[in-house]
């Protein structure tokens, strides 16, 4: 006697309700699917977010770069690359101010970082990022060859994909979301 599978049994739930999936095999794989969809860009969001607060803390604490001149100075760097950016225009809007150039970039990176880690307004932190990183590829590192030495570009294509997801977990976004929700 053949027993007849019109289709998979469900678990926690008919289907189409929350927590509903198929039990047995197919239900652990919708577990792991649903877990790593939520948690997919988690540790995206964790390595961007503690790599731009270093980065700002490492610019602010510098003496040596928040300088208009000298070595390791941000105006002697902005200088170094302004024939070889591909808008030179943007090193010339830089090296009005150098030092205040510096500052702005260090402040965002640490706003970028903290909207990034913590999952506060995180699309326009990765938007933010995005942006830094294009400048920075477009004026320091553009002169890199081959273009995957410069570290800009990946950073730019990292930030991509939070701009167009955003924190979907951990995130105070989300916490904040799910509290309007239940009011």
């Amino acid at each position: 006697m053949s027993h007849r599978n019109d289709g998979p049994t469900w678990a926690a739930g008919a289907p189409g309700e929350p927590g509903a999936r198929p039990a047995g095999a197919a239900g652990r794989i919708a577990a792991w699917k649903e877990l790593g969809s939520r948690y997919a860009l988690l540790p995206l969001r964790l390595f961007l977010g503690v790599t731009f607060i270093y980065a700002g803390l490492d610019k602010i604490t510098d003496s040596a770069f928040m300088a208009d001149s000298g070595s390791g100075s941000i105006g002697e760097m902005m200088r170094g690359v302004r024939d070889s950016s591909a808008v030179p225009a943007l090193v010339d809007l830089a090296l009005e101010s150098p030092v205040g150039f510096g500052y702005a970039i260090a402040l965002g990176e640490l706003a970028v970082g903290i909207g990034t880690l913590i999952g506060l307004f995180a699309r326009v932190a990765a938007l933010g990022g995005a942006l830094i990183s294009l400048s920075l590829w477009l004026t320091v590192s553009w002169q890199a060859t081959p273009y995957y030495y410069g570290n800009d570009l990946a950073y730019l294509m990292a930030w991509l994909p939070l701009v167009l997801a955003g924190a979907s977990s951990f995130s105070l976004d989300a916490f904040l979301a799910e509290r309007r929700r239940t009011r």
